[in-house]
């Protein structure tokens, strides 16, 4: 062991071996001996027994044909346990809260569970113009408003199937959506532009805009929607709400460990 610049001692092995890990990312994700050699700048004898030490635990893995390494099933345990310890709610509530600023309007945050649509957050301002019934906490069927919709999109076609078999649609405005087969229809359409528009499906006169948040796996965890009355935005006004609602479940989504190789443009 040997003091660092700041007067804490470190081990070098151990030091090597991390260095050794962080040599991976998403364009390297498998690395042979003298590459690992060459980027670290060490002879492949040490490499080796650090990368040996390393497999034991789990920590890397080895291609038997192409000896290859890569990173181990432990570290996506680990990480896993990291991204349990944090909060949901906690990460998203300074971006509600900000996206809540920005446009004026009723902030909802929400997750699936128990095949109901759960309210988890929510934000409203001074200045917002109706208060709505749906509270932190509160239940609703699993497609509705501007929220369940997303959450429903990127179901496999079976789990869509099975919870329009256990919560069926029902009519409780003039535009609700009643027919499954329309129903799914939009469901489709929500998944290929990244965002739901609901117009007035579950209260009379008001519209949400509603975007995915998805966590480290890539899969949908939860849903921001932004609420309104209908008459309050125009086109214009429209596509600004649906650029901010979709960069807020974006930047949640990332803060969540997602990360994607080619991003969907916002909508401007």
């Amino acid at each position: 062991m040997r003091a660092s610049r700041g007067g804490t001692f470190y081990n070098r092995s151990l030091e090597r071996a991390l260095q050794i890990l962080s040599a991976f990312n998403t364009e390297r994700q498998s690395l042979g001996l003298g590459q690992l050699s060459d980027i670290l700048k060490l002879s492949r004898p040490t490499v080796f027994r650090l990368c040996s030490t390393l497999q034991e635990y789990s920590f890397l893995m080895q291609d038997q044909e192409s000896k290859r390494y890569s990173l181990g099933i432990r570290l996506l345990e680990l990480g896993s346990i990291v991204l349990n310890s944090f909060s949901l709610r906690a990460i998203a509530s300074p971006h509600l809260s900000r996206l809540q600023m920005n446009l004026g309007k009723t902030i909802f945050l929400g997750i699936h569970e128990h095949d109901e649509l759960l309210y988890i957050d929510k934000r409203e301002g001074p200045e917002s113009r109706i208060t709505f019934t749906a509270n932190i906490g509160g239940r609703r069927r699993p497609y509705w408003g501007m929220l369940g919709p997303v959450l429903m999109a990127y179901l496999p076609d079976e789990e869509i199937e099975r919870l329009l078999e256990k919560s069926p649609l029902i009519s409780v405005t003039k535009k609700s959506i009643t027919q499954k087969d329309k129903f799914i229809k939009w469901l489709h359409q929500v998944r290929d532009q990244g965002f739901a528009i609901d117009v007035e499906t579950t209260l009379e006169g008001i519209t949400g805009v509603g975007a995915p948040i998805r966590g480290f796996s890539g899969k949908v965890v939860a849903a921001v929607g932004t609420a309104f009355i209908s008459t309050s935005v125009d086109s214009r006004s429209l596509k600004k709400v649906i650029k901010e609602t979709t960069a807020t479940a974006l930047t949640i989504s990332r803060e969540l460990g997602y990360s994607e190789q080619i991003e969907r443009p916002i909508p401007l």
